[in-house]
């Protein structure tokens, strides 16, 4: 089935980003500095958060329901920026869809080519390691990778928990001999808001990766292609949903965006 048969978006219609909940505003940060003249519209399923604790029907569901959200607003393309998502409804949604669709996943295969005989820690939640697209990606650049599940840590960024943050990851990453590291795997986009204080206890020569650069890129290849991209020179918009409350979210949505400009 077509969900979108007749729908022709042009140039001047914002990009639809979303994820499970603020996480992806890292990603929406990415997209600005790579697209800095398109409108952006962000939306936050919030009050399903976590998806990683979902089973991959609910969050299927979830994605369909936000994309004909999105489109509702005439977006011109959709950003899943949330690793879990990405893998389990990227696939539907490009079936079922001629809405152009740029999906995440983890930053596997660059940090393939900097490994020089030590490990990759892939830090991911539960779900998004256990699924087809991450072991299909782990068998072409996965030697030596190192999944790591990391079950709770992505609520700790939605409740800004720091301290708490700080102590889960230095439980996980003690359990390793940072010495025998090449490079860390952020899997999932709420990780990269903690990238600050991961690079604090590595040493310096360890890269720390995500997908979100090159998510930005693909995204502007994928409307040039289309002939979508914005052409006169204008700062872009964004704007914020959530399916939360947004008396409580949308302030912390535009909190994490501040933080989100100095995670280059």
């Amino acid at each position: 089935m077509n969900r979108t048969a007749g729908y022709q978006p042009d140039s001047t219609c914002p990009i639809g980003v979303f994820d499970s909940g603020v996480g992806g505003i890292s990603v929406l940060a990415a997209l600005r500095r790579e697209l800095p003249c398109e409108d952006f519209l962000y939306f936050g399923d919030t009050a399903h958060a976590p998806y990683g604790t979902k089973n991959p029907e609910e969050v299927l569901q979830f994605s369909r329901e936000i994309m004909d959200r999105l489109m509702q607003k005439r977006i011109k393309c959709l950003v899943i920026a949330c690793n879990t998502a990405s893998a389990v409804a990227a696939k539907e949604l490009r079936e079922e869809t001629d809405l152009p669709i740029i999906a995440m996943e983890p930053a596997l295969k660059p940090a393939s080519l900097l490994r020089h005989g030590g490990k990759v820690l892939v830090l991911a939640t539960p779900m998004t390691l256990r699924l087809p697209k991450f072991q299909r990606l782990y068998a072409l650049y996965g030697e030596g990778a190192v999944p790591v599940p990391c079950p709770g840590l992505m609520e700790k960024v939605e409740t800004a928990d720091d301290d708490g943050a700080r102590a889960y990851l230095e439980k996980i990453l003690t359990a390793h001999r940072m010495d025998q590291v090449d490079a860390i795997v952020l899997g999932c986009t709420h990780y990269s808001f903690l990238r600050p204080l991961i690079r604090k206890m590595l040493p310096e020569n360890v890269p720390v990766l995500d997908g979100n650069a090159g998510t930005a890129r693909q995204t502007g290849h994928v409307l040039s292609e289309r002939s979508l991209l914005r052409d006169e020179a204008r700062e872009g918009t964004i704007e914020f949903l959530t399916s939360g409350n947004p008396e409580t979210v949308l302030p912390q949505m535009h909190m994490l965006w501040e933080r989100a400009q100095h995670l280059v």
